[in-house]
């Protein structure tokens, strides 16, 4: 917990949970995770031992996708609670010293949003149409896209909307893109973010942070490989994403982020290649922190942690940032799953496709998140994790067709199944009844269906349990307060003299985290203190030897 909630560094060394509200817990009874159930929760983070919680997106939304299809900034979805529910889950959190981090999604709303319905009425050239991005089409009458620029849900960005005229997404056609060079857009965010702000909330995940700015001169560019959805150049001049543009946006945010005491905390989130271009949003006068995806994309393989390790620590320290740790999130399948997978598989094919799939192990799949879940903890920088990998909770791969919610399903033409895997509601009991614990009703319908094996990774199996993942994080976490937080880890080290298979770091506190990721175990001689090892062998063969997919700390 934090000790000093006004620290403005309080976030540098935080963990921070992230939370899917309508997967957390369910207080109303309706089957949908709601504002008052994390509230509930509470009493279980801090034991815990969480810093903050991150909630994604709980405003109004036709919930195309997943809530990221804002029709209102400035309230709760009324399936999700009030802004008093709001109000007292700040208050309990800050009087648990648990701090309050929501998302923000800029580059795009929903198109139930009351400007863009007003832009549809309003026609060509009028103001409201300003605030997003319109174009006439090409060829004869307009029926050409204006660019050949691509959704990242396929198909093209552009959405014919009548008389030869079209409006860009770049995700679904249902989320129309802001146009950032628009005033009034610029104006209405810091309004947004003061607002939050002014409810308590300790800082912002900014969705999409990277494709805000883009260039709308004409004749609008096309991309020389549309296709990507990257950026296809590292100069800051790509016409959709990454550009040069965008740093001066949030440069006007952390004016309004330093208005506070302390100043809000902001994360840029940007699933793109690592380039040093990444870091810049994380410089102290703009975001102050961006997320690195380095080790959540990596096979399990020792030499790609070292390297994605050692570029994030270096890409921080280059910009004075604090870097932020990452495996698991709302967008990817389960870690305890992910990493069962063999080097160089495919992650979409083998576990989010409806296509053939060979059977996971998943006993390895569990000691490689419990190692992986250990080696993040041990970094100095913040670290996120995502709600039920603390239990091991595995990926589910067999959601009914006709269950499933992911915009991906539908646009693919029935072959990604998309994310609902990793989105199933937590198990908090192991019976049946009230969805396995979600729900406050005796009979609710969870809206996504839980497997029935989700009893194995109930809180209340693992609450309690020595060799439970929930019991490793919690004495990880309790840990890393002490080592890592407390002690105050200023400098970190990749020891690279020992066995390959070993990756061996040292904190500036004397804390060690060792991790084989095989194959076969690994002779050792310690010489300190163990306190940790992901596995359930005993000190003494702790010392001497370490299991494959399996990590320990020791402090000298």
């Amino acid at each position: 917990m934090i000790n000093d909630m006004l620290d403005p560094d309080w976030w540098k060394n935080a963990t921070v949970y992230q939370i899917y509200p309508r997967s957390f817990r369910d207080a109303s009874g309706d089957g949908i995770g709601d504002l008052q159930g994390v509230r509930s929760g509470l009493p279980y983070l801090t034991k815990l031992g969480v810093d903050a919680i991150w909630l994604t997106p709980f405003y109004p939304s036709p919930l195309v996708d997943g809530g990221y299809d804002v029709a209102d900034y400035r309230n709760v979805d009324p399936r999700l609670g009030t802004m008093e529910d709001f109000d007292a889950l700040v208050h309990d959190a800050h009087d648990s010293g648990i701090k309050v981090i929501v998302d923000i999604v800029p580059n795009h709303c929903s198109n139930q949003h009351p400007w863009f319905q007003q832009a549809l009425k309003d026609g060509p050239d009028s103001p409201m149409r300003q605030r997003f991005v319109f174009r006439r089409g090409k060829g004869p009458n307009g029926s050409q896209p204006p660019s050949n620029w691509l959704s990242g849900v396929g198909g093209s960005a552009w959405e014919p909307c009548g008389d030869g005229w079209y409006y860009l997404h770049l995700f679904t056609k249902e989320q129309p893109d802001f146009n950032w060079d628009n005033e009034e857009v610029r104006k209405d965010f810091l309004k947004t973010l003061a607002f939050w702000s002014d409810h308590g909330v300790d800082g912002f995940r900014i969705d999409v942070s990277h494709g805000l700015a883009k260039d709308l001169a004409e004749p609008l560019r096309d991309r020389p490989d549309p296709a990507n959805q990257e950026p296809l150049s590292d100069k800051g001049d790509d016409p959709l994403f990454d550009r040069d543009e965008v740093h001066d946006i949030y440069r006007e945010w952390r004016k309004v982020f330093n208005e506070y005491n302390p100043p809000r905390m902001a994360v840029g989130e940007s699933w793109t290649p690592i380039t040093d271009r990444v870091y810049d949003y994380a410089r102290s006068d703009e975001l102050g922190s961006v997320f690195d995806f380095s080790l959540s994309k990596c096979d399990w393989d020792r030499q790609e942690y070292q390297d994605a390790i050692e570029r994030t620590w270096n890409g921080f320290r280059r910009v004075g940032g604090s870097p932020s740790w990452v495996m698991g999130n709302h967008d990817v399948p389960r870690v305890a799953s992910r990493l069962a997978l063999p080097k160089g598989a495919d992650v979409v094919e083998w576990v989010t496709s409806a296509g053939t799939r060979p059977v996971i192990n998943q006993s390895v799949g569990q000691a490689r998140a419990r190692a992986a879940g250990m080696l993040i903890l041990a970094l100095p920088g913040t670290a996120y994790i995502y709600q039920g990998d603390e239990l091991g909770l595995p990926e589910d791969l067999d959601i009914k067709e006709e269950d499933i919610q992911d915009p991906s399903w539908e646009r693919s033409n029935h072959k990604v199944r998309g994310r609902d895997g990793c989105r199933v509601p937590l198990p908090w009991t192991v019976s049946e009844t009230n969805a396995y614990g979600f729900s406050s009703a005796k009979h609710a319908r969870p809206w996504l269906p839980q497997p029935s094996w989700f009893s194995t990774y109930a809180v209340q199996r693992e609450d309690g349990r020595q060799d439970s993942a929930l019991e490793l994080y919690r004495k990880a976490l309790a840990l890393r307060r002490q080592w890592v937080v407390a002690e105050g880890a200023t400098t970190m080290e990749i020891l690279k003299d020992g066995d390959p298979r070993i990756l061996h770091i040292r904190l500036s506190t004397g804390l060690h985290c060792l991790l084989n990721f095989g194959p076969g175990k690994v002779g050792l001689n310690i010489d300190g203190t163990i306190v940790l090892c992901s596995d359930d062998t005993d000190e003494k063969l702790q010392k001497e030897e370490l299991r494959e997919n399996a990590c320990v700390w020791f402090v000298e």
